[in-house]
């Protein structure tokens, strides 16, 4: 199967998820999508009568239910078909219709959050006494009435939402700018032979061995983004002109306040991060002279951070040999995650092998009804194994949540979704490197992980502090400049990588190639996951069983409490900066392993 992109039709069977678990065939599908058609009618039955009596209150939740398990498996269905064959236009189709249907039934809905915040205190309290299967829906309702502070009249709200569209302008035209409309002229390597550089062969190409196609692909790149430099900082100005506006309409006390609050994530969270990062500079100061010796260079250059600086040491892994080392390093998890994970190889959850017109990447489907369902793209090699590792993390989560949780809590916020993937890694990590004393495959595999934690952890804080740093330029009244961009962007590329780098002028204009940063203060969650997915894992290795029981409670806790008390669960505090601070000890103890074997 390697060497040939097989069409959809001649994948073996056994390669494929078994999407008729969800429906046994497309004219299934298609009556379930009509009956759901006829959903709004009912929804809208309860408008006006939600605050009548505790039953009719139930019974709206119930009704909630019941869609949600319904339209989430009409989803389900739809995406996975037409991601496995994207150039099949009945599928295409599919997922068109689907989101129809949803855009309907969640409009019908609409009546629902001032209808609930209107309810009195006492009430609602009278509720729960009166119809004890509210209590079911505690933390639903909690979660709606909690930001009343935040929640204007009607009329106001009515014209906040009409201005969302306005507000996802300077999202959709950077997506256009930068995947569209911006053109790189050709690079030429050490040999004088050209390269197309696009925005996505961007990175495959720094990774190159060859340090002049290093060196040009860089200078090329940056010199014509500059071109646009005005544009792109008129841009991200609107970005944050938008979230001050709506911040500001919804009585925040800032950007960061406002978006955080929508998981319930403490600013100090946020801040921790950054002051703890900045606390372990040392680490990472000592990965670049590292990088810079093994290198050989007199001078290591912002187009040298991508290239490989351990040989490969790397092996053919196939599908069933990963499937048994994943199997092996997770049994510190019980046998009744190692017996899910079994019964999701078998049972046919995964989509495995790439395929003519199939999508990209990986996932986790996120639903978990019947089960979850995974696609990779699996190429044998030791990345494809920890890929697999991470999505089938998603996916045990999303099952746990799931079984464990009411529907009206089964699904969890994007601040833990992270953690239950990258701690799977982490164990895998752990797992290959007590198998091995052989030091080329050791300075492999700890290569492997140290890249991880440096693209996780201190990059994205680096992003999550410039990101900071507009945001409160935009709460000042003051105007996100390319030239202001540029300076502070150049300044923290300095503190972030330290005296053995020489921060080159193009890398000043790297903030306009991120499309993150018009995500609303969404990067930091990644430097967090993985931080806590660390500890967790540690926590796993040392205390064993105590442990583990502690990270099932997590697992199966879905959006029952807040993130932060989810993950205190896990015997993880992410209020404090311990994790973050554990996580960067360790990457400073791989450092060291790494700077003896080589």
């Amino acid at each position: 199967m390697e060497n040939t992109l097989l069409k959809r039709s001649e994948v073996p069977e056994e390669f494929t998820w078994k999407l008729s678990d969800i429906f046994p065939s497309d004219e299934a599908w298609e009556e379930e999508n009509e009956a759901l058609k006829l959903m709004p009618e009912k929804i809208t039955a309860y408008q006006g009568k939600l605050s009548e009596s505790a039953e009719t209150l139930l019974g709206f939740f119930k009704l909630q239910d019941e869609l949600e398990v319904r339209v989430s498996k009409l989803f389900g269905y739809a995406n996975c078909k037409g991601d496995q064959d994207t150039g099949n236009s009945f599928y295409q189709g599919m997922k068109g219709k689907a989101m129809s249907t949803y855009v309907s039934i969640a409009s019908a809905g609409s009546f629902a959050t001032p209808e609930i915040m209107a309810i009195d205190e006492d009430k609602l309290n009278l509720f729960y006494t009166a119809q004890p299967g509210l209590e079911e829906y505690r933390r639903s309702i909690y979660q709606i009435r909690r930001r009343a502070e935040h929640i204007l009249s009607p009329a106001e709200e009515k014209l906040l939402a009409a201005a969302g569209e306005m507000a996802d302008s300077p999202d959709k035209i950077y997506g256009v700018f930068a995947n569209a409309d911006i053109k790189f002229p050709n690079v030429k390597d050490g040999n004088g032979e050209e390269h197309q550089l696009t925005g996505v062969s961007f990175v495959p190409l720094l990774e190159s061995s060859d340090r002049v196609l290093r060196e040009n692909t860089f200078n090329t790149y940056y010199e014509t983004l500059s071109q646009f430099k005005n544009t792109a900082a008129a841009l991200l100005d609107a970005q944050f002109k938008n979230l001050n506006f709506f911040a500001e309409a919804r009585k925040y006390p800032g950007t960061l306040a406002a978006s955080l609050d929508a998981t319930e994530v403490p600013t100090e969270v946020y801040l921790n991060l950054i002051d703890a990062v900045h606390g372990n500079m040392d680490k990472m100061y000592k990965y670049v002279a590292l990088r810079k010796k093994m290198l050989g260079v007199s001078e290591l250059h912002m187009y040298d951070v991508y290239t490989p600086i351990v040989a490969d040491a790397a092996e053919k892994i196939s599908f069933e040999e990963a499937k048994e080392t994943v199997l092996e390093a997770l049994a510190v998890l019980g046998e009744d995650y190692t017996d899910l994970l079994r019964k999701g190889f078998n049972e046919r959850w995964i989509d495995v092998y790439p395929n003519e017109g199939k999508r990209g990447g990986a996932y986790s489907s996120g639903s978990s009804r019947p089960h979850p369902f995974v696609l990779l793209n699996q190429k044998d090699t030791l990345d494809s194994m920890f890929t697999m590792a991470h999505e089938m993390g998603h996916a045990l989560h999303s099952y746990h949540s799931c079984k464990y949780q009411p529907v009206s809590t089964s699904d969890y916020v994007i601040f833990v979704a992270e953690v239950a993937s990258t701690c799977n890694e982490v164990l895998l990590m752990r797992h290959l490197l007590s198998k091995t004393t052989d030091k080329k495959q050791r300075a492999y595999l700890i290569n492997h992980f140290l890249d991880q934690f440096k693209g996780t952890v201190y990059r994205q804080t680096m992003f999550a502090e410039f990101e900071l740093m507009m945001g409160q330029m935009a709460e000042r009244g003051e105007t996100l400049t390319a030239e202001a961009l540029c300076r502070k962007y150049h300044e923290l590329n300095e503190l972030y990588f330290g005296p053995d780098m020489v921060s080159d002028d193009g890398i000043a204009m790297e903030w306009a190639r991120i499309p993150h940063f018009y995500y609303n203060y969404y990067v930091f969650q990644y430097a967090t996951g993985f931080s806590a997915a660390v500890a967790i894992a540690n926590r796993i290795l040392t205390l064993g069983e105590s442990a583990v029981k502690d990270y099932k409670r997590f697992l199966s806790g879905g959006s029952s409490a807040d993130p932060i008390s989810l993950l205190k669960l896990a015997g993880v505090d992410m209020s404090t900066p311990e994790p973050i601070n554990s996580a960067l000890s360790l990457f400073g103890e791989l450092i060291d392993e790494l700077e003896a074997l080589v």
